[in-house]
């Protein structure tokens, strides 16, 4: 669960009292026999390629409340329990279940095509049945009564809910191709448009989140929608919001297709079977994994990811690129740093895409672990090497990461920021739910390689857009980081910086609130 734009938010807000402080070129870190232990596991005996196709091609998609994300949780066990580390699946609620199955869509007439597109998460069945109907268009009618008057007439036919895009072209190849003019004017129409189907939405008295429940309760065979990510090939695939009726997203191009046969009167007709299935509710589980510390073993250094995808894709750099940085890093301290000086957990949390629901739900079931963290490094967004870290709001935060830092050879860290004292994380990922408890929690924070547009909760985000170079180099970056915050002799400091005013509302800035999980999630 990315909130990219609070979180881009909150870095220009708090950039007044922030510094930056680039790693590179400085001296060579000091030799350090575990350090190089770490750094030889993790290149001569790499274990990333075979985890990331176990995980991806093997397991697949991880949707909360689903076989597969069961599965995921079962094979993070025995994977640990195989490198002689001690793992459990922790039960922490319940949510509704739900198995993806089948999905044929087919165009009937005016020709014959089969079409690509899949229901989307929570989406109900055909039934076992293949459901034939006309396609029609949401219509720009004058108001709510307008729309009231013609919602009989969806029954058995499939509505199309989604803007038609002006071009299925992404950006930088019309910044690349295009002329100038004709990328204005490109840019312009996408805006007018968007500008007039949010408008067209909002005159039905309804909302894109209540749409699709009306007109299945008026008798629609099914929603029809898009939302494509401005990448070739790729749209952004989330949950159903109907109870009776299929939601299928189509790929640009078919939902193009038919949008323009029924705009010009085609009366285009599809055949949809989806054989999706409910599984009553079921157990949410945090995969936890620990090295028992020698000499303090009631204080705590942790690695965090969230295990959870959406299923559009198999959830490659959202977030199995962040799990297998934390299993590789457990791995390799387990064999060259086997006895530490405090305890190593690593979280895997489940149901972090609805509202950091996993991790919420660790730190409120383990306050005696939140109140001894040492620090927990946590990482999600994408598969590039990690290019930042911020101090997340600890005013002291510099004088122990720097610190840490150090021991970290220069091809590790290289273009590597850090910002202090930075902002805290207000819950973009897991690590926020820690800095909400006061506890040092800090992300891992990677270079995009167009992870907004091209993976993040896409049909694309798939194992061959993992990049393998830069997720060893995080895993080394973090076992490192992991081994020095183990030895520090010091424990951190939890003392908060001063936030600054707010500018829009002219309030001092305020510590993120402690959350409550959700426990019983997808059921209302």
């Amino acid at each position: 669960m990315k909130r990219l734009i609070p979180v881009i938010w909150a870095m220009l807000l708090f950039t007044s009292f922030a510094y930056a402080q680039p790693f590179g070129p400085p001296p060579q870190a000091p030799k350090d026999a575990i350090v190089d232990a770490i750094v030889k596991e993790a290149t001569e005996n790499s274990q990333l390629e075979k985890l990331g196709h176990e995980l991806m091609d093997g397991i697949g998609p991880r949707l909360v409340g689903s076989p597969k994300m069961q599965q995921a949780h079962d094979w993070a066990v025995k994977k640990y329990s195989d490198w002689g580390i001690t793992a459990r699946n922790e039960k922490w609620g319940e949510w509704r279940g739900w198995e993806r199955g089948i999905t044929h869509i087919d165009m009937v007439a005016p020709w014959t095509k089969s079409l690509s597109g899949q229901q989307l998460a929570w989406s109900p069945n055909t039934k076992g049945k293949t459901v034939t109907g006309d396609v029609v268009i949401l219509p720009d009618l004058a108001d709510s009564i307008a729309f009231q008057k013609w919602l009989p007439t969806v029954k058995g036919k499939f509505v199309m809910i989604s803007m038609n895009q002006p071009t299925g072209r992404a950006d930088d190849n019309w910044e690349k191709h295009g002329k100038k003019e004709s990328i204005e004017k490109m840019k312009k129409e996408r805006t007018d448009l968007t500008n007039a189907w949010n408008d067209r939405v909002k005159k039905t008295g309804k909302t894109t989140a209540t749409l699709p429940t009306v007109l299945e309760n008026a008798g629609a065979a099914g929603i029809v929608m898009n939302y494509w990510s401005r990448w070739s090939g790729a749209n952004k695939i989330f949950g159903a919001r109907t109870k009776k009726v299929p939601t299928i997203d189509l790929m640009l191009e078919d939902y193009g297709l038919l949008y323009r046969l029924a705009e010009f009167g085609s009366a285009p007709k599809i055949s949809v079977r989806a054989d999706s299935k409910e599984t009553g509710v079921v157990p949410t589980f945090n995969t936890v994994a620990e090295i028992k510390g020698s000499e303090k073993p009631n204080e705590y250094v942790m690695l965090s990811a969230h295990f959870d995808s959406w299923d559009g894709g198999t959830g490659a750099t959202d977030n199995g690129t962040g799990t297998l940085v934390m299993m590789e890093a457990m791995r390799i301290l387990k064999k060259v740093y086997p006895n530490p000086k405090r305890t190593i957990l690593v979280g895997h949390w489940g149901s972090e895409e609805q509202g950091l629901n996993g991790s919420r739900a660790f730190v409120e079931d383990h306050p005696e672990i939140v109140a001894n963290l040492q620090a927990l490094f946590n990482q999600d967004n994408g598969t590039g090497r990690v290019a930042n870290i911020t101090g997340q709001g600890f005013l002291h935060a510099y004088d122990f990461i720097s610190r840490w830092l150090v021991k970290v050879p220069n091809e590790y860290k290289e273009g590597l920021e850090t910002r202090f004292p930075g902002s805290p994380g207000g819950g973009g990922s897991d690590f926020a739910s820690f800095v909400a408890a006061g506890a040092p929690g800090f992300s891992l924070s990677s270079l995009s390689w167009d992870y907004g547009t091209f993976t993040w909760h896409t049909n694309l985000d798939t194992y061959d857009k993992i990049v393998f170079d830069d997720v060893r180099t995080n895993a080394i970056l973090t076992a490192i980081l992991v081994y020095q915050a183990c030895e520090d002799p010091n424990k951190t400091s939890r003392e908060k910086s001063v936030l600054p005013i707010n500018p829009r509302t002219g309030q001092p800035g305020q510590w993120p609130e402690i959350r409550k999980p959700t426990r019983k999630g997808g059921l209302d």
